[in-house]
């Protein structure tokens, strides 16, 4: 088994977080992960991109070929699009529907969402108003990790242990707020 994963975002939104909480559920079901990370020239606002690759045997680059996407996450549609070459003919795109209007000629969000529904199996989520609903409207980048998990390779017991494990250090209110960031993702 090998699933190649391309996340794609605006530096802030929590990209490199969502990379960290797949492949820590990856080891955790016992697969070989390889990350490639693409920080953009601001902290905030310049592109973030990160590579996951996940496997069940070796994995011989971090990078994931042009065409080979499995997946991609994308914490905003004008970034999924970016990185649509990445994606293989029968992978799934999944992207926060909120834009992040970071440059003056962003193009009318309308019609970039409507770009993301010409590719086959794609899903777009309300990350915000989803992650509002826990009380931690700061919990959108887990929202995208619940959404993401109907795609992956992995079970959602491993990724909710995981964002428990995570989250639990900072206080038991926000692991609980990220676990039902998770599920409403998920669409639970």
């Amino acid at each position: 088994m090998k699933y190649d994963v391309i996340l794609a975002g605006v530096g802030g939104q929590g990209v490199l977080s969502i990379a960290a909480i797949i492949a820590r559920a990856a080891v955790r079901e016992g697969l070989t992960v390889r990350q490639s990370e693409v920080h953009g020239m601001a902290q905030r606002g310049g592109a973030v991109l990160a590579h996951l690759r996940l496997a069940d045997g070796p994995i011989a680059s971090d990078l994931v070929p042009q065409g080979g996407a499995d997946l991609i996450i994308s914490m905003e549609p004008l970034e999924s699009l970016r990185y649509a070459a990445w994606l293989s003919p029968d992978g799934a795109l999944v992207s926060a529907a909120e834009p992040f209007v970071n440059i003056p000629d962003y193009p009318a969000p309308e019609t970039i969402v409507k770009a993301v529904r010409t590719f086959p199996r794609h899903r777009l989520v309300e990350a915000a108003v989803l992650a509002k609903q826990t009380g931690l409207p700061r919990a959108v980048n887990t929202v995208m990790v619940g959404a993401a998990s109907l795609f992956l390779p992995l079970k959602a017991a491993a990724l909710e242990e995981t964002i428990t494990a995570n989250f639990a250090a900072k206080a038991p209110a926000v692991a609980e707020a990220n676990r039902k960031a998770f599920r409403l993702g998920r669409g639970e």
